[in-house]
Parts: C-alpha cells; structure tokens; sequence
C-alpha cells in the first residue's frame, strides 16, 4: 500500500539536451498530502521555517532529503548539462528546458553544488512555493534533492522573461500598452496575494524584470523565490543584504530593513521601466531620477517608451504617478501593496503628491548585477 501511494506520487521526465537523446529522472511532486506530512509544514503543530536560523535550517534540508530519497531513482548524467543545454543562466543556478512524459514542457533549474547559496535558494522555493498557489506566481511542479544534485521542476512559461521583450529594441514592439497595464496589475495582485493574502507574509526581496515570466497570453507570473524571507511581524532586519542594484529601497541596502514596502519600492521601479522600456540603468543618473525630474518640470510624458504609438493618456501618467509614490524614501510614505492594486483599478481614487524619492546613484564600479553583502549571519 505504501509502495502504491509513493509510485502514484512519482512522475518521470526527460530532460532535452537540444540533441536527439535525453536524460531520465523521477520528480517529487508536491501535493497537499506530503505537504501536510511534513515536506513544508506540520498541519497539526503549524510549524513555521524562518530561513536566517542555521539549526532550523539544517532541519527543513534533513525533513525534505528523508522524503525525497524515498522516491528518486537514477541521478541525472548524461550530457553533464553542457554549455548547449544552458538557455540561461541565474546568480546560483542554470535552466533547462524539458518535457513530461504526456508531452507537458516544464523547467528544471540546477542549483549549484556545494553552494550554501544554492541551498538556501533551494530550502525557500520548496518550502515556499509549495505552499503558495495564484494565478500571477509561477508554480512548481516538483523537485529532486540527493547527494550532488538539486533540481527544482517548474511549469514552462512560453514567453520567457519580462525583461527579454521590455529591453529588447526588435520585441519591445510587441508590448503594446494594453498588453504592459496587464502586466503591471497581474504584478499588483501577485504581490498582494504574498503580503496578505496568503497564510503566511512573504518578501520576495528581489523583484525585477527577469524574475516576472511571461505564459502565452502575456500573464506575469512572478518567480525566483530564492531569495524571499517569510516575515511574521511588520518588518525584519538581516547582516546579510541579497538583490539587484537599482531596485532594493535604500533602507534595505543601506541598514538590512526590510518589509513589505521593500517590494512595493522595486515594484516602482519596475513600473517606470515598464512605463519607459529602458532599465533603471540606462540613465547615467537613475531612471527614478530621470522619472521625478521630469515629473518635477511638468513633461512625465518623456519617460513613455516611444514604441508606444497607442496609449490612454490618464492611464499612463497614473501609473508614472504610482510608480513614484512607490519609490519614496520614507516607508510610511509608500503606499501598501492592497493601495496599490485599488489606485490601479481605479482612476476615481485621488493619488498623493509624491515627494523627492530617494537616489541611489547607478555607477559601472557597482553595476546593475546582484548587490551581496556578506557579514556573517
């Protein structure tokens, strides 16, 4: 009976090498059912994994390697994920494209050996996403834990990354404003679902173009929990400061603070790139910079990504004004995550004047990358 229960929980798949062989596996899929019997939480005591605790830590990767070795067969070996099967590559992991034995197309992200980087990322996508389902968050489909190998399986997404049409000069074309007001509300509502909808309060931390993919209709779904923290009081404090250059609040790179007004600070900032279709760092001094001078003078209508023939002038000089409210320097005066979904929806709601955000200078010695400062936990 039990052998019955865990062969109904396996799924096999084949990793495509962009050759005319693959590479066999079995996946853990995650369902409410080993959820519940510890995979994330324990039902009946509520336990709840904060991931800066070392021994608590050490817990979930034991809790997660005694469910997952019950079920994996051979390790992945063939190819040795060469440079072919990279189509791209994260701080700590790469991604590979496969597919389901019933034809589904998934991705398996590898995270890298040896790294605690690698399983910190790992510990917080399952533990996380696992127990997070919304139509504007990608979903993952299972994972593989054993002695050199950690593989997260995620549902495939057609259009790739954000970033891939906002940045690019030929695609761009291909977000009309009809199609990127979509993707700035779908945003909205992800992250309202993280902050207060859910069960439990969760700051991505690192929210930018490259994490929001794309299915085929163009719906955002934000992705690479990597890096978020689950937060049971208003805000939290960490030695260990992890995110991109240009979209982390100041008080965030500068002190270790963060809250759900971190998010609601990069999620500005994406929205003027969105708005603009130029990354933060395309301006020598800050595309947040570049937004409020023009704002101050009265032409908002300058940051618009001239791509855009057709747009609704209220629409679009209300998302400016959003995305400024959004990046101020003081917390309180953000709006929350529900605000910003209600002043989206609606052009009835009266918008605060924004004050001068803050600036953090762009500069090539620091660059748009991933900003880590290291302090010893």
């Amino acid at each position: 009976m039990v052998r019955e229960r865990r062969r109904k929980r396996e799924q096999k798949l084949t990793v495509n090498g962009g050759v005319a062989y693959g590479v066999e596996m079995k996946v853990v899929v995650p369902t409410a059912s080993n959820v519940r019997e510890g995979v994330v939480q324990r039902a009946r005591r509520k336990e709840v994994f904060y991931f800066d605790e070392q021994k608590q830590r050490s817990s979930v990767l034991n809790a997660i390697g005694c469910r997952s070795r019950m079920g994996w067969a051979r390790r992945v070996a063939t190819e040795n994920f060469f440079e072919v099967n990279k189509p791209r590559e994260g701080g700590f992991s790469a991604i590979y494209k496969g597919k389901l034995q019933n034809g589904l197309e998934i991705v398996v992200k590898r995270l890298s050996m040896g790294s605690s980087q690698g399983n910190i990322e790992f510990e917080n996508e399952v533990l996380l996403l696992a127990r997070l389902q919304h139509r504007n968050l990608l979903s993952i489909m299972g994972f593989s834990l054993e002695v050199n190998e950690r593989l997260l399986i995620y549902e495939f997404m057609p259009n790739a990354s954000l970033d891939h049409f906002l940045f690019d000069p030929i695609k761009q074309v291909q977000l009309n404003w009809e199609k990127r007001h979509k993707i700035i509300e779908g945003i909205a509502r992800g992250l309202l679902y993280l902050h207060e909808d859910s069960r439990h309060r969760i700051i991505h931390r690192d929210l930018k173009a490259s994490n929001i993919l794309l299915d085929a209709y163009m719906n955002p779904k934000i992705s690479d929990f990597g890096t978020a923290r689950l937060l049971d009081r208003t805000e939290g404090n960490t030695m260990r400061i992890i995110g991109t250059y240009g979209y982390m609040p100041p008080e965030y790179a500068q002190c270790g603070t963060f809250s759900t007004k971190s998010d609601v600070f990069s999620f500005g900032v994406l929205i003027l790139e969105i708005v603009s279709g130029h990354k933060n760092s395309s301006f020598p001094e800050g595309l947040v910079s570049y937004a409020w001078e023009n704002w101050r003078q009265g032409t908002p209508l300058n940051l618009v990504d001239p791509t855009l023939m057709v747009y609704s002038t209220i629409q679009i000089l209300r998302c400016i004004h959003i995305g400024l409210l959004c990046v101020q320097e003081n917390v309180n005066d953000r709006p929350t995550t529900a605000s910003v979904v209600l002043m989206l929806g609606s052009e009835s709601i009266t918008l605060a004047v924004p004050k001068r955000p803050t600036f953090l200078l762009y500069t090539s010695s620091t660059g748009p990358d991933m900003l880590s400062r290291n302090n010893n936990v």
